[in-house]
């Protein structure tokens, strides 16, 4: 068997770490962020459908080795080199390789993913990542399997697997589509299992939906909507909530657990106060902050800039 699309990318781009999305993993730095196509789950609700469903080449444009994507990301003043725009499941030796030739040049690597994939190539993959943000699409066996034709056990296993079995720095996304996957008993118990298996310091991000590909026929997820997702997994014990896709300073800023002070200011990927400590204490009352802080925060702001490697 053989990966046709190693080497071969759908394009390039230097973008804010907060993008992936990671809030807890060097703030304010720039990420070179690279994807292939296709994707082993079939989500009615794509929002990069035109990559994931893509047939072989349509969409790859770009050729780079695993050096040259490393050369690029340390000439560019990246940090961090992300897989995402569709999952690394489906790449994953090219992903490795990249992750091995970056280690190489102090450069960390984060997987975008949806967490689907089974167990041997799970712990090879993420022996070789240093922060991973994972879809959890929903909270019930009949969303994954009538909207991603999937099963929900084998994310939770990777979760698990992540937080309890490996150094990799976890987030997690769940996109809230109206009517299917936001009902308060279905976010609490969501939130819930979280806190119990994961713990309360995994930060969650709550984004907003917008009709894509084969859901083009539901609306927008309302403010309100996620407000209140973002309020019942607070209420469950959940340290760090976040709304995203929609302008929200409030929602998408870090606040310390203990004294409540906000100590990341964010508005959209722009990071608007820092009140961290060099090893990652809130400034007001010494509580630690969950995550991967060095020093200050970076400066790259919400920039997005497209890279030709050729």
């Amino acid at each position: 068997m053989v990966l046709t699309t190693y080497g071969h990318s759908s394009g390039f781009c230097i973008d804010p770490i907060e993008k992936k999305p990671l809030n807890h993993f060097l703030p304010g730095t720039p990420v070179l962020s690279f994807g292939t196509a296709g994707c082993n789950l079939t989500c009615r609700f794509c929002q990069n459908w035109d990559i994931s469903r893509a047939r072989e080449f349509d969409r790859l444009t770009d050729e780079a080795s695993s050096e040259a994507i490393a050369k690029a990301a340390v000439e560019s003043g990246c940090r961090s080199v992300a897989f995402t725009y569709n999952d690394p499941v489906v790449f994953v030796e090219y992903a490795m390789d990249v992750a091995q030739a970056c280690r190489a040049r102090g450069l960390k690597t984060v997987a975008v993913s949806a967490g689907y994939m089974c167990d041997a190539p799970r712990a090879e993959f993420y022996r070789h990542i240093d922060a991973a943000n994972i879809d959890l699409k929903g909270f019930t066996e009949e969303f994954y399997k009538n909207l991603c034709t999937g099963s929900l056990a084998p994310v939770l296993e990777t979760l698990v697997y992540l937080k309890h079995q490996t150094s990799v720095w976890l987030e997690i996304t769940t996109l809230l589509i109206p009517g299917e996957n936001d009902s308060p008993a279905e976010l609490e118990a969501l939130s819930t299992w979280i806190v119990e298996h994961l713990g309360p310091d995994v930060p969650l991000h709550f984004t907003r939906f917008h009709p894509d590909w084969k859901m083009r026929d539901r609306p927008p997820t309302p403010r309100a909507a996620l407000e209140a997702a973002r309020s019942i997994a607070e209420r469950a014990g959940l340290r760090y909530v976040y709304t995203g896709n929609i302008h929200d300073e409030a929602g998408q800023s870090t606040y310390c657990h203990v004294c409540r002070e906000r100590i990341i200011g964010r508005d959209w990927y722009e990071i608007t106060c820092w009140k961290l400590t060099d090893d990652g204490r809130c400034k007001s009352c010494g509580t630690p902050c969950a995550g991967l802080f060095d020093g200050a925060c970076g400066v790259w702001g919400g920039r997005r800039r497209p890279l030709s490697l050729n």
